[in-house]
């Protein structure tokens, strides 16, 4: 129960990734964290890549940065639809810059793209947005995880275990 009384936003979107989502949501529950889903605005529930449904507790409009500990981006295809959004990317950016936990995986970093928050950073993704991540001005490097101050990224769900531990370290500060 290390993160009791921490605060965690889970983004979600049409097409996410199952594990990517689903892991660290439940991960982050077992270390005591209060973790809410949160999506575009767009739907109240949100079918996985492969159909699994997720019911969000809240828009991405409602929830500011000085009330969370940490924002999870998962990957799969979700993070081309929430780029779109500018109460994702406000959300995101916020929480960057005020030094609280951002993690992303997969295509997850599209995201940090579109937040602006890679400039000068070290990150990974999963390969197929390699360039994505270099254009935005990030270093991006081939490894199961990478923590670059507040920001932890990781490429794909075999390498959630590490994403989880790394997320859950930061947090614990």
């Amino acid at each position: 129960m290390e993160l009791v009384g921490k605060r965690v936003v889970v983004l979600a979107e049409d097409m996410y990734e199952d594990p990517e989502l689903w892991y660290p949501y439940y991960r982050l529950k077992e270390a005591g964290a209060m973790v809410t889903l949160v999506g575009t605005g767009s739907a109240e529930t949100y079918s996985s890549k492969h159909g699994y449904p997720v019911r969000v507790d809240a828009r991405a409009d409602d929830v500011r940065a000085a009330d969370v500990d940490a924002v999870i981006i998962p990957g799969g295809f979700a993070p081309d639809r929430l780029r779109r959004y500018p109460a994702v990317l406000r959300l995101v950016r916020e929480a960057f810059e005020a030094g609280k936990v951002v993690a992303a995986i997969c295509h997850g970093p599209w995201v940090l793209v579109s937040a602006r928050v890679l400039r000068g950073r070290t990150a990974t993704s999963v390969s197929a947005i390699r360039d994505d991540v270099t254009n935005a001005g990030a270093e991006w490097v081939d490894r199961e995880v990478v923590r670059d101050g507040n920001l932890i990224t990781s490429r794909t769900p075999a390498d959630l275990p590490a994403f989880c531990r790394t997320i859950i370290e930061a947090m614990r500060g």
